[in-house]
């Protein structure tokens, strides 16, 4: 058989047939003289078809013989009411045959499809193929060519069980069986043929294992086959034998006396089993709807408990809340009550309103509370150590900006000190990085202690550095720091230090040490009360220490006695500063509970309570009448009168 070339494409009712050979029968042989007829034995030659056909193998369209062929040109022309020419396209040496195979798949032609550019191919190439062949546009099924697939299955074909595969052994390359069924059939009418076919494989139904029959033959196999089961079997009877044995056991068949009683049986036992599929069917269905009624419990408890989690946290932010406004309330009845003493005590002249601290800006650029200051006084710059691990340099006298960031710790910022033209920083990485102030460069690194460096003071040239149960003394030279000497006898950690004159205070859980700068020695010890020491202020007249429960402790410098305990504040006093003035000293201390306090070393009371931190206030410097502090909401705020 042949196909046609693309280039012939003709056009059929409304779409060119793309490669379908169609061999013209005698035309004494048409659609309307039989339904089906026995092959001549010329018709044993190869056939070759392709395999690729939706069914398990299209047997072979009869051989181009005019005889033996499918269907009569002359009457699909007549029937159409076309002309042949206008309906085919011919193959050059055998006018009346067109290709049954399309050019896309090479599959017999069935189920013809028109698409947009108005061929016509079979519907998987249509579906698969993305552009016609012909003129390269793009393949869309438009509709069903009738027409075409009527005429496909008036064709003529071999049965499928008259057919054996060529002796050649090609592939897709069949041969008429002799044998076989004799019977060649329209290709509409293929299947109900080769069900009903006589020469149609079949299996003895008795044993699997009988040599394979044809349906002609089965009738004749069964009456002679030796493997007829009693149709009780499936109730334990093991007989086995042919058609005359397999009637006289049926007399004698114990099962068969009971054969109503057993079919009753077996048909109450399949009512159960529907009964019980459809239970099983039930109990789903309950178990689905369980399984959602869980999903929505689930999810109405994560509702419940976020709701409480809301709750909980809007009653633990009232509650906190509440505590902030008691501790305003109290702090705002301390004024209250040292205003009246003042009043009752004639002094109230000490409310100088020139006097009086204001907030005149803020520092914001740390990245986590800040927990040291220091003021290099002779080019107006301010220096403030941070838990983000930096330094940062600030102007605060020109621009009043952040001029540079030092970085160089890999622990918390916890000290600053300034000797000479050098910044000293102590972390709790355990080292001091020694900083030159001109340049704003790192120029040496210390490893200090075995602990976080807590403080650091300087004084005659020497550097004293405070950690756990430690003092070290160092020598300053240049930019080295020669370890001098360790002062020892302390109990805790060494969270602050003071230089004043020819002395060195120190504090350390409950006692503050006096040291002789030149000698290196404890020459006085001053026990306190209220807790750890965590800062010290020395005036011209009184030694000032904050300590951890929320007390100023003064002494009197001369006499050693103690004179007064100032309160007022309700959280640890992190920090205290000192402001001289011919006039008076005013000491300002910093503490947890937000906010700095002034005092008056000369009558020992509060004159003022500045509150604008939105953290604990943790660090204070002063220079030029101004006063720095640091806090724990990352913020350096400036206050001056």
């Amino acid at each position: 058989m042949s196909c046609s070339k693309p280039s012939h494409f003709d056009r059929f009712s409304g779409g060119s047939v793309a490669g379908a050979t169609i061999t013209g029968p005698s035309p004494d042989i048409t659609e309307t003289n039989y339904k089906q007829h026995r092959r001549t034995p010329s018709s044993s030659s190869t056939l070759t078809y392709s395999p690729r056909d939706d069914d398990d193998g299209m047997p072979p369209i009869s051989t181009p013989r005019r005889s033996d062929s499918a269907i009569s040109v002359r009457s699909l022309h007549s029937e159409s009411n076309m002309s042949l020419r206008s309906t085919f396209s011919l193959h050059e040496e055998e006018e009346d045959t067109v290709s049954t195979y399309t050019c896309l798949c090479c599959s017999v032609f069935k189920d013809p499809v028109i698409t947009t550019c108005g061929h016509t191919f079979c519907r998987r190439c249509a579906l698969t193929s993305e552009k016609c062949p012909v003129d390269n546009s793009k393949l869309t099924v438009v509709v069903n060519n009738i027409a075409v697939a009527e005429q496909i299955g008036e064709l003529f074909i071999h049965c499928k069980y008259g057919c054996r595969p060529a002796a050649s052994g090609k592939p897709g390359a069949f041969e008429v069986d002799p044998l076989g069924c004799p019977f060649t059939i329209k290709l509409i009418t293929r299947k109900d043929h080769e069900v009903s076919c006589d020469y149609r494989p079949v299996r003895c139904p008795n044993n699997p294992n009988c040599p394979p029959l044809l349906t002609m033959n089965l009738e004749a196999h069964l009456k002679e086959c030796e493997h007829i089961k009693c149709p009780h079997s499936k109730y334990g009877c093991t007989f086995i034998g042919n058609q005359d044995t397999y009637e006289t056991h049926l007399e004698v068949c114990k099962f068969e006396g009971l054969k109503e009683f057993l079919q009753q049986t077996d048909d109450r036992f399949h009512e159960m089993q529907v009964t019980l599929a459809q239970k099983d069917q039930d109990i789903s269905f309950l178990r689905s709807m369980l399984g959602k009624l869980s999903e929505k419990l689930d999810q109405l408890e994560k509702n419940l408990e976020l709701k409480f989690d809301v709750l909980d946290e809007n009653q633990s932010k009232l509650s906190e809340d509440l505590m902030e406004f008691r501790r305003d309330a109290s702090m705002l009845n301390d004024e209250l009550s040292h205003i009246n003493a003042r009043l009752n005590m004639g002094i109230l002249g000490s409310y100088d309103p020139q006097q009086i601290f204001k907030c005149k800006g803020t520092f914001v650029g740390h990245q986590g509370p800040v927990w040291c200051l220091c003021v290099y006084s002779t080019g107006d710059l301010l220096f403030s150590g941070s838990s983000d691990k930096s330094i940062k340099v600030w102007d605060t006298c020109t621009t009043y900006k952040c001029q540079k960031t030092l970085e160089g710790h890999d622990g918390i910022v916890l000290a600053l000190c300034i000797q000479g033209n050098k910044l000293y920083s102590g972390s709790a990485d355990c080292t001091i990085i020694v900083w030159d102030i001109q340049t704003l460069q790192k120029v040496n690194t210390i490893r200090a202690h075995d602990n976080p460096v807590c403080t650091l003071v300087s004084s005659h040239n020497m550097l004293f550095s405070g950690s756990l149960k430690a003092i070290k003394v160092w020598d300053i030279v240049g930019t080295e720091l020669k370890l001098k000497k360790e002062l020892t006898g302390l109990n805790h950690w060494v969270r602050a230090l003071v230089a004043s004159q020819n002395h060195l205070y120190s504090g350390s859980y409950q006692t503050i040490k006096i040291w002789d700068i030149r000698s290196l020695e404890c020459v006085h010890v001053l026990q306190t009360s209220g807790g750890s020491v965590y800062s010290i202020a020395v005036t011209n007249h009184h030694i000032v220490c904050g300590t951890y429960e929320n007390l100023i402790h003064v002494w009197d410098i001369e006499s050693k006695e103690q004179v007064r305990t100032l309160t007022g504040h309700v959280g640890t006093v992190y920090a205290l500063a000192v402001i001289s003035t011919p006039d008076q000293t005013k000491v300002f201390s910093a503490s947890y509970d937000r906010s700095l306090r002034v005092w008056s070393m000369d009558n020992m009371i509060c004159t003022q309570t500045l509150l604008r931190h939105q953290g604990s206030v943790t660090a204070l410097a002063v220079s030029r009448g101004r006063l720095f502090s640091g806090a724990v909401d990352s913020t350096v705020k400036v206050w001056t009168c």
